[in-house]
């Protein structure tokens, strides 16, 4: 059955904790999310999320006041994410994977009143806090696995000792709704606040628009619930059209995920597979990669990073279904350039998704004509409404409407679709014409001996810039260097081949699976 799409915008009076529990008032039965350790219907959803407002409001936490949210994905993420914005509190959603010294920046930046954290990380949490010049209300610990300080208290005693606020906070569309941090590869993370509305749009614009996300399915997404991709995938979304979700607190292995793709998990079989181009890459390289009738998917999607064609046509020859590849962003919270599960160009990231608008454009600022490649711009109405306390960046990201995305693209003018160049910061000037980084990825990928690849520019003995790259080989693979140079010579333009490749074990990548190749760059430059 089809869900219905919506263009309209949300009303001024808008809570979207109480948008989605009021969605599923008539599903109390339904599982809603689904995890290792049980099972949490749309009815225990509802009562729980109005319990953590209410706790949060009794623990002195106010409105518009942050609580830093620190959780592996579990059955009291969302319980922890919808209970602050249902009480007007602001949950601030980070990354389970930084240390200490991050944040304890993050505490200090976003003034958290509250921490709510897993037991596993409350170590990590407390090392912060010792850090940290700044004091808060409450530690709340999901899960712990050791006995707690009496400052800390446990996450289902805390919601339990109050009863379920009757009301959300009147809170208004526009109105801030919650943090995300960007990554930080280029300095310390930014927080990037989205306003109560966003999520509305990427569910009724994406969710719903494009991927078609359906009451009957099941979703499982290998991007974490703190993720701007996963928090559309695992959460908005699904709980928009009543569908169930199954959360992973481990990392998301190709075993890990193959366990919960044959139904291991509480008899949850997906029917929906959210992950990324390094994940793809790894689980078809796996010995243990399921047969297609073992699994239920009927939907894939890819973001993160531009998906290699041959990685998407593997798949599609092994189980049937497309990869629908799209590019989104922290700023603008979900995918705004898309393919679409009835049209897949494999080689491009699609077209703009529905309420979108992008613009490619040149160094002069002014668009640039098709075939050539520019910077993305992007509009559309689930953008970040600033960076906090950085008036800076927020300026330089948010343009008159427009966000800038740091991404380099070529429109196709044979059918309009996008075909990614690379971050900007990563595009390479050869012989004085523009090279892509991932096109030169994608094609040394094609090489049946190669699992990964990065491509940076290194300087020559006359000081002119020079392809390298650096590739992982499958277990068991065999590839010499000029092999692979002349592999890439065949397909692509003579000038872009690698003048010099380096076999390494592994490439440094975010949390996310980007392949962070500024990293590269330093470790060339420091032996240099």
């Amino acid at each position: 059955m089809e869900t219905a799409v919506s263009t309209l915008p949300p009303p001024e009076s808008f809570n979207f904790a109480q948008h989605l529990l009021s969605l599923n008032s008539g599903r109390a039965d339904k599982p809603a999310f689904v995890d290792e350790q049980g099972v949490l219907s749309y009815g225990q959803l509802d009562e729980q999320v109005r319990r953590m407002a209410a706790a949060l409001k009794a623990a002195g936490v106010k409105r518009e006041e942050r609580v830093l949210l620190l959780m592996l994905d579990s059955l009291d993420w969302p319980v922890a994410f919808l209970g602050a914005m249902y009480a007007g509190v602001v949950p601030v959603a980070v990354n389970t994977l930084l240390t200490a010294d991050d944040y304890a920046y993050m505490l200090e930046h976003s003034r958290a009143q509250a921490v709510l954290c897993s037991g596993a990380l409350l170590p990590v949490v407390n090392a912060a806090l010792v850090k940290s010049d700044h004091e808060v209300q409450k530690v709340v610990v999901s899960r712990p696995v050791a006995p707690l300080h009496p400052a800390e208290v446990e996450f289902q005693a805390f919601c339990a000792a109050q009863a379920p606020l009757d009301k959300p906070a009147p809170t208004r569309s526009d109105d801030v709704g919650f943090w995300l941090y960007s990554s930080g590869s280029t300095g310390r993370p930014k927080g990037t606040v989205h306003s109560h509305a966003n999520p509305y749009w990427t569910a009724e614009l994406y969710g719903r628009g494009v991927l078609q996300l359906r009451e009957d399915d099941v979703c499982f997404s290998a991007a974490k619930l703190f993720f701007a991709y996963g928090l559309g995938n695992a959460l908005s979304f699904p709980l928009s059209v009543g569908a169930t979700v199954l959360l992973m607190g481990e990392r998301p292995t190709p075993e890990a995920t193959f366990k919960r793709w044959r139904g291991d998990i509480q008899g949850a079989k997906p029917t929906v597979f959210y992950g990324a181009p390094t994940g793809f890459a790894g689980m078809l390289a796996h010995p243990s990669l399921p047969a297609r009738q073992e699994v239920s998917l009927r939907l894939v999607s890819s973001a993160g990073e531009a998906l290699p064609a041959e990685l998407g046509e593997r798949f599609k020859a092994h189980f049937g279904v497309d990869i629908v590849d799209g590019i989104g962003s922290t700023e603008m919270l979900h995918i705004f350039l898309s393919n679409r599960p009835e049209r897949v160009r494999y080689g491009s990231t699609g077209w703009p998704v529905p309420g979108y608008v992008v613009e490619l454009r040149g160094d002069d600022g002014l668009p640039v004509p098709d075939g050539e490649p520019g910077d993305l711009y992007i509009q559309g109405p689930s953008a970040a409404m600033m960076y906090w306390a950085n008036q800076a960046k927020t300026r330089e990201t948010f343009q008159g409407g427009w966000t800038k995305s740091g991404d380099k693209y070529i429109r196709n003018a044979d059918d309009g679709s996008y075909t990614y160049g690379g971050r900007s910061d990563d595009m390479l000037k050869v012989s004085g014409i523009y090279v892509s980084p991932f096109e030169v990825e994608a094609t040394l990928v094609q090489h049946p001996a190669v699992l990964e690849a990065a491509v940076i520019g290194v300087p020559d003995a006359e000081g002119l810039t020079k392809t390298k790259a650096f590739v992982v080989l499958k277990a068991g693979g065999q590839a010499s260097e000029d092999e692979l140079k002349a592999f890439v010579k065949d397909r692509l333009a003579p000038y872009k081949y690698p003048r010099q490749i380096s076999f390494v074990a592994d490439l440094p990548k975010t949390a996310t699976g980007k392949i962070q190749r500024f990293k590269l760059r330093d470790q060339e430059k420091a032996a240099a």
